[in-house]
């Protein structure tokens, strides 16, 4: 896992990518779920070639229900 893509959490989510000044790629997966994991590596790639003018976030959506819901 790329250390430019952040994990965040529904206590986290404003800091992370609300309130963040670069634009921001938001990923909701789950781990269950097979469509992420197809399209993790691809993220992987995007931050490693962009992470200096994107911010990539991944919120996972079994544990973050409120953010995931709204």
């Amino acid at each position: 896992m790329s250390d430019k893509i952040v994990h965040t959490s529904d206590a986290a989510f404003d800091a992370d990518v609300l309130e963040n000044s670069k634009a921001v790629l938001l990923d909701f997966w789950a781990e269950w779920c097979g469509p992420c994991k197809m399209i993790a590596p691809h993220l992987e790639a995007i931050a490693e070639e962009l992470g200096d003018k994107i911010k990539i976030a991944k919120v996972d959506v079994d544990n973050n229900q409120q953010t995931a819901q709204a």
